[in-house]
């Protein structure tokens, strides 16, 4: 029963959402496009620290493998936007599988510090490179090439659905994760390593795998958003893009499915409506998470299940 209802409510969200691609005037259009490809990231996130409890500082090294597999494969090499995509994927996997085997080695705040270093790295290599990547400048990619099966992604319908068809894929592939036995056991690595491992699970094999996953995903968004918004910047792997899924992740409530994607949502018109109203709008957003971690530290989905919506997975 709890689990149809859990099931029911994703389906809602995407029913929703399908259901704003009629409604949503272009600006928002674009900005939910935008949203549904960054909680793509923010899920992956959450899957390595808010059901695994890795607190990593690197993400934006597989969010921007994801986004420059994509891009250098195209602008330099001339592949088609689907192959691009896959490449993506595959590159963020690979990378966070690479940082895994190493980062891991460590725990708490030494492997926080080790993934921020390695981003750190995957950034001014970036930045190195200048003469491929074209370092802060960006690549912009041509829009003859942002075409998939023949969808159009710089028309703004076609990248909208296909934004909404990546998010709804990536969160039922999510829900059925943290439902899985392999699920339970990153919940477990969690709350408590060594009775796990007195249960007979390895963990570092559980956090590799929760990890790579993580990869995965982030690859598929940096490569989603290169594709859909035909550019690929270093600003895009900078360290702000690590902090950015975990606001998200902390906003709508980590460890909950639905709570990335809440967070980006909320946290995205935050910032519009305070940059509205002042050009101080950090302070505004600021603010926020301050009364957020006061009154509300478990997040939005994870106050409201603590309160009475245990079934929310």
């Amino acid at each position: 029963m709890r689990a149809d209802r859990a099931l029911l409510l994703h389906l809602g969200v995407l029913a929703a959402l399908l259901a704003l691609h009629l409604a949503a005037p272009p600006y928002h259009h674009t900005n939910i496009a935008r949203i549904m490809v960054l909680a793509i990231y923010a899920m992956g996130y959450n899957i390595a620290f808010g059901y695994t409890g890795l607190l990593s500082l690197g993400h934006a090294l597989f969010f921007g493998a994801g986004l420059y597999g994509a891009g250098l494969l195209v602008y330099h090499g001339g592949a088609g936007a689907a192959v691009a995509l896959a490449a993506g994927v595959l590159a963020g996997g690979a990378v966070a599988l690479a940082v895994g085997l190493l980062a891991l080695r460590t725990a708490g705040v030494a492997f926080m510090i080790v993934t921020l270093m390695f981003a750190q790295a995957g950034y001014l290599t970036i930045l190195y490179f200048g003469a491929w990547t074209r370092g802060d400048e960006g690549i912009v990619i041509p829009q003859a090439a942002r075409v998939i099966a023949g969808l159009d992604l710089a028309d703004d319908a076609t990248r909208y659905l296909v934004a909404l068809a990546l998010f709804a894929v990536a969160l039922l592939a999510n829900l059925a994760l943290v439902r899985s036995p392999f699920g339970r056991v990153m919940v477990a690595m969690r709350e408590n390593e060594e009775r796990s491992r007195m249960l007979g699970f390895n963990p570092f094999t559980v956090k590799l795998v929760a990890l790579t996953i993580s990869g995965f995903y982030a690859g598929l968004s940096g490569a989603s958003y290169a594709l859909m918004f035909g550019y690929v910047g270093a600003s895009l792997a900078s360290v702000q893009y690590s902090i950015l899924p975990l606001l998200y992740v902390l906003l709508g409530g980590a460890g909950t499915v639905l709570g990335p994607f809440l967070g980006a949502l909320a946290m995205f018109y935050l910032i519009d409506w305070a940059s509205a109203l002042t050009d101080a709008h950090q302070f505004v957003t600021g603010a926020a998470l301050v009364l957020l971690v006061l009154f509300a530290p478990k997040g939005i989905l994870g106050t409201l299940r603590a309160r009475g919506a245990a079934w929310l997975p």
